[in-house]
């Protein structure tokens, strides 16, 4: 008897182009609690003096702008997942990316999760938990019914799987 090899290897699925606009809604929700102070500031200074304002304004908007174009793009390229009837490979990230593999026989869960803001963007995630000391792998940005179609395949999957590698 020969065990499969599982190697380390990049998924084959980008997740869902909704995507790009479900990071650049929560990057912009971020930038605009990020504004809260500065016109607080603006409006609180009572020296008159325009320069502070005018700099940290510039380099609020300079780093919105780069941030909002460019970070969702980067996760979508980066952004990654595929399941096989050995394991579920995921590769995540933009600074600092992640490749992950769960064999499917390490597999203990599989959930899926729709948030309020998700729902609007018509996107899910999905967590596949197992044994590992590196906590449960996580699909965010998935189409809904590509994450029901996944979270049902996986099911199937993990209950056609013999022994327990846990």
């Amino acid at each position: 008897m020969t065990a499969d090899v599982v190697r380390l290897r990049p998924p084959m699925y980008r997740v869902s182009p909704r995507a790009l606009w479900y990071w650049t809604a929560k990057a912009a929700v971020l930038w605009v609690v990020l504004l809260i102070p500065q016109v607080i500031w603006w409006f609180a200074d009572s020296d008159g003096s325009t320069l502070p304002h005018l700099v940290v304004g510039m380099l609020w908007t300079v780093l919105a702008a780069v941030h909002l174009l460019v970070m969702p793009q980067w996760r979508y390229r980066v952004h990654r997942w595929e399941a096989t009837d050995t394991a579920v490979y995921t590769q995540t990230g933009w600074l600092s990316q992640e490749r992950r593999i769960a064999p499917i026989s390490r597999v203990q869960t599989v959930d899926s999760e729709r948030g309020p803001i998700e729902q609007l963007f018509r996107l899910a995630n999905v967590t596949v938990t197992t044994a590992s000391a590196a906590g449960p792998i996580k699909i965010d940005g998935l189409a809904a019914r590509d994450a029901d179609q996944l979270v049902a395949d996986l099911t199937a999957r993990v209950g056609r799987t013999t022994g327990d590698a846990t």
